[in-house]
């Protein structure tokens, strides 16, 4: 991959992660392609080693763009009583590696992420993971086809997980 082609997909993964940090939910949803998924699997230890699920029953969520799309909406009701107020994140990404895809048009993703989230008057959590994405181009832009989002927690100190990555 060229340069300016790396360059070009580091910049939508960083104006994504902006669009959530600012509250863009609608403009975020429309980054997503019809047939999405979207999940983060739990982690088990066995044998001293870290494994993680791809079942269904073992994900703190697993998403398509209909679930997405109502969890966006909820959020636009004030009905949203976790994210009332509505937390103030910060999103850092990191270690960004890019390979072709299976298909033309389409990249793998992969970075580092960590996610800083405040809300109340003290209310601090902090989620570190990586990401792997499945970037596809429709047309002049890109859309993300799958997410599958993996935090290094294996207990969330949260009380709730009403933010997405």
């Amino acid at each position: 991959m060229d340069y300016a082609y790396v360059r070009e997909l580091e910049q939508f993964l960083y104006r994504e992660a902006r669009m959530l940090d600012e509250g863009r939910f609608e403009d975020w949803l429309a980054l997503f392609t019809d047939d999405i998924r979207y999940w983060m699997p739990m982690k088990s230890v066995r044998s001293g080693k870290a494994h993680e699920s791809d079942r269904l029953e073992l994900a703190f969520f697993d998403d398509n763009k209909g679930t997405l799309t109502l969890r966006v909406k909820r959020l636009a009701t004030g009905f949203a009583f976790a994210e009332d107020p509505p937390s103030r994140t910060t999103r850092l990404l990191s270690n960004v590696e890019l390979e072709a895809g299976a298909q033309d048009g389409e990249v793998t993703a992969r970075c580092n992420f960590l996610v800083y989230r405040n809300r109340l008057q003290s209310v601090e959590n902090l989620y570190v993971g990586h990401r792997e994405d499945l970037l596809r181009r429709s047309g002049e832009s890109w859309r993300i086809a799958r997410r599958k989002v993996v935090i290094e927690q294996n207990v969330l100190n949260s009380s709730n997980l009403s933010i997405f990555f």
